[in-house]
């Protein structure tokens, strides 16, 4: 079988955090080589080969590997013992319009799907609580990082200080090109668009075309809830970029893979 190639996280003792790769898959063309999204339009028999392997690699089962179907909202599940029992198309149902899930269960991991949006993981060391996000840039304007802290304080009592964060691979400043309605929904909620935005020359308006630092955004709002500098993580990697190692729907289109990045307590 082929294996995976995945991109570790050290966010701590007793949690598995990872980004997945292009590489070590079944996946053909733009899908290629490995993509565990059923809903990218990717073959189902590949999808299926390689969560076997993910899950393979992780020795989890397929029943314990969850991901919602995103919609760039701020829905939030708990993963629980009680949707870990129902039957997989509830479960599915309940994973249907969700943007980030969050459970303290072993041997579960749970994650979110992105190609130039941005993944979140979250761990509460002291409670051994995971949390994996997705925010594009319209789940980063509802501050969807921030619902994601006061959920996790809600059901579990995590307290910020106790929270190691990563954010993943994702587009860049230098990347992410917005017209004025985008740049206006982040200034009309609030961030510091002196810091967070940079206009760039454009051949097509003489003006410059306005960039957004989304992970900056991601991060400001992990510190307004109180997590610490010091236990955040940012990772480098620009999705444009490094298309050829990770997913990136500017580069490849939205007909493409997507990369799983998944958090898991170990038993």
């Amino acid at each position: 079988m082929i294996e995976p190639t995945l991109h570790y996280y050290s966010l701590g003792e007793g949690v598995t955090a990872f980004s997945s790769t292009r590489q070590g898959g079944y996946s053909k063309g733009c899908y290629g080589q490995f993509n565990i999204n059923r809903y990218c339009g990717d073959d189902e028999e590949a999808v299926r080969k390689n969560r076997e392997a993910l899950c393979q690699q992780l020795h989890i089962s397929d029943d314990c590997l969850l991901m919602p179907h995103q919609v760039h909202q701020t829905k939030l599940a708990v993963v629980d013992e009680e949707m870990m029992k129902l039957p997989s198309e509830e479960r599915s149902a309940r994973l249907e319009g969700v943007d980030a899930l969050m459970t303290n269960m072993t041997g579960v991991c749970i994650g979110v799907s992105t190609a130039d949006c941005i993944p979140v993981l979250l761990f509460d060391r002291r409670y051994h609580v995971v949390c994996a996000i997705h925010a594009g840039w319209r789940g980063t304007v509802k501050r969807i990082v921030e619902k994601s802290v006061a959920k996790m304080a809600d059901v579990y009592g995590t307290r910020p200080a106790d929270i190691i964060a990563q954010i993943g691979p994702s587009i860049s400043l230098d990347s992410f090109e917005v017209g004025d309605e985008v740049y206006d929904a982040f200034a009309h909620e609030g961030f510091p668009m002196e810091t967070v935005s940079r206009k760039y020359p454009a051949v097509d308006v003489p003006s410059g075309k306005w960039h957004i630092d989304l992970p900056e955004c991601n991060r400001r709002q992990l510190l307004a809830t109180g997590v610490p500098a010091a236990q955040i993580a940012v990772s480098p990697v620009c999705t444009v970029k490094q298309s050829e190692t990770f997913f990136s729907a500017r580069r490849l289109g939205i007909s493409s893979g997507r990369i799983f990045t998944g958090i898991l307590l170990l038993r």
